[in-house]
């Protein structure tokens, strides 16, 4: 009987395990929720079972059970880093294509692994957790500013705040811990010394569980939006020779200390005078590990999957293959990137991906294809390979140039604009470049008319409308407004409504009728494509009503609320 794989997630990253699976002559079992019937996944896999959501453990363990199937993979994002899924997985016999549950909650604890970093002599930024408010003080005289303060219990920029000043240090810290609260439903924050400008470095690494390590080099993922990554590239560039070696041997000490088993990565924060810090460490495979596949040759997915059925991989026997070339890859996401990043549900209807000699496309999405708010906006990663950077890079540009989406608005030329960046082009580039140096280079640069990503706001009225605009490519015409740039108001009036910008579902409220509150304070945490976007206050300005309540499920032009400026 053929051994069967049941993948616990969906679109992108369950067509590429599928798609490995069949290789190997593997028997695969997908999932779908209501919402995801029509979804593209589902013609991937042999068998294909109706679950309530991809976060039910009992439900995804009843489908294992009655397809019976052998191994569990997570993907990514969902279940893929919750140690109680592992364990009901292995409670019932199952193979869990991933680390134990203990090395992934041991990791999952920001600062436990960074303890765990220490024992091994890997270095870590200065850092305190704030068990009590009166210690801020204490802190910041231990670790001076600027300061980051971020939640202990999750990632993604959720609870996070930059310190610059003292006096801002007790309402950032109250407002990120309101902030991770509702995220993450643990309050508790910790307080760093802030890296100005840093390269995001990580480390893909695999173990077999025993204390025996390797690693797969390096990849560059400095440029982020939101505090998520967009580009990643494998070799980084501009980094010598010793400190990458550096970062590699740090990756595998951690690995044999933790006893880590399959595939993750360790990342870490370089400083302007090249001194490198652990961040965290990714329990699971990563968005972009296709990067890793093209200048390795090798299958991550198959190396799991051999790692879990045979209790090792290849690596161990044959040692890891010398890296050759160059790859970059970008996520391309439905999104608004002249909107502070807002989502763009809606329909695609027209698509077409890039073809040519070192091109790869990892999608989840086909023409026709209605996208909701109930799910993650990325759509694809366009991944391309060439013998060096320059050729992989012009690459990039002509795969973005060749890629047409129409029906719903993207980050492609958004992503066509950061190639052509000279920082990007050079390769120096840093964690906070999208929030400075390319916002004023977009400024500059950007033809906002000819940025056909925005079609999908063509369905919705709106006071930023300047004009519409028609775009026809393969005998289908599709009208788009333009959106005029984002303006803000120097002497707001006296009262004033919180509009939605985007449909999605109220999941918090933070404050209430009466409520003074600051500007960029947060309001409420919206969810749609399955991120949260913390609603902020536009001023400093009183609450005097609120028309939303959580849980409520929200449309383009409802108000959140309005405010009352004091006088």
């Amino acid at each position: 009987m053929a051994i069967k794989v049941l993948v616990a997630n969906r679109a992108e990253i369950a067509c590429r395990i599928f798609q490995t699976c069949r290789e190997m002559g593997l028997k695969t079992i997908g999932v779908f929720t209501p919402e995801d019937r029509h979804a593209r996944h589902i013609a991937y896999a042999d068998e294909v079972y109706q679950i309530p959501s991809y976060l039910d453990i009992d439900a995804i363990i009843q489908i294992a059970s009655q397809a019976r199937a052998k191994l569990i993979h997570p993907g990514y994002g969902f279940l893929s880093e919750r140690s109680q899924f592992v364990d009901a997985i292995e409670k019932q016999g199952f193979i869990f294509i991933g680390p134990t549950s203990v090395t992934m909650k041991q990791m999952g604890d920001k600062i436990f692994a960074k303890e765990i970093a220490k024992q091994v002599k890997i270095p870590i930024i200065p850092g305190v957790k704030v068990l009590l408010r009166n210690d801020l003080k204490l802190i910041t005289k231990k670790l001076g500013f600027p300061l980051l303060i971020k939640a202990a219990a999750g990632g993604g920029g959720k609870g996070m705040r930059i310190v610059r000043d003292i006096k801002d240090l007790e309402l950032a810290a109250e407002n990120a811990t309101k902030e991770a609260q509702a995220f993450f439903g643990d309050g508790t924050i910790f307080i760093e010394k802030y890296i100005e400008n840093p390269r995001h470095i990580e480390i893909q690494v695999f173990g077999d569980g025993r204390g025996n390590g390797v690693h797969l080099y390096e990849r560059e993922c400095s440029l982020q939006r939101r505090h998520q990554k967009i580009w990643e590239e494998a070799l980084a560039p501009n980094l010598n020779t010793k400190i990458k070696e550096n970062l590699r041997h740090a990756a595998i000490k951690l690995v044999q200390k933790v006893k880590y088993r399959n595939a993750g990565a360790v990342e870490f924060l370089i400083d302007k005078d090249e001194n490198f810090y652990f961040l965290e460490m990714n329990t699971r495979l990563q968005v972009e590990h296709p990067v890793t596949e093209l200048i390795t040759g090798v299958d991550l997915v198959h190396a799991q999957l051999s790692q879990a059925l045979n209790g090792k991989s290849f690596f161990f026997k044959q040692g890891i293959p010398l890296p050759r070339g160059h790859a970059i890859g970008v996520r391309l996401y439905a999104e608004d990137p002249y909107r502070e990043f807002m989502p763009t549900p809606g329909k695609i209807e027209i698509l077409k991906w890039p073809q040519g000699t070192g091109i790869r496309v990892d999608s989840g999405i086909e023409e026709g294809q209605r996208l909701g708010t109930q799910f993650d906006s990325l759509l694809a990663k366009l991944v391309v390979y060439a013998e060096n950077r320059d050729r992989a890079l012009e690459r990039m540009k002509f795969a973005l140039k060749d890629t047409v989406i129409l029906g719903i608005g993207t980050n492609q030329n958004y992503l066509k604009n950061l190639c052509d960046h000279p920082k990007v082009e050079q390769g120096k580039v840093y964690t906070n470049f999208l929030e400075t140096e390319f916002v004023e280079f977009l400024n500059k640069h950007s033809d906002m008319k000819k940025d056909f990503s925005r079609v999908i706001l063509a369905n919705y009225p709106s006071p930023w409308v300047d004009r519409s605009e028609t775009v026809s490519y393969r005998e289908k015409t599709v009208t788009s407004n333009t959106i005029r740039h984002k303006q803000t108001t120097e002497n707001p009036p006296h009262t004033s409504e919180l509009e939605v910008q985007f449909p999605g579902k109220v999941r918090k409220i933070l404050v209430k009728k009466g409520d003074y509150v600051q500007r960029g304070e947060v309001l409420l945490l919206v969810e749609a494509m399955k991120m949260e976007f913390a609603i902020k206050a536009p001023y400093s300005a009183t609450i005097k009503e609120l028309f939303t309540k959580e849980g409520q499920q929200i449309n383009i032009g409802d108000r959140y609320l309005n405010f009352e400026l004091v006088q």
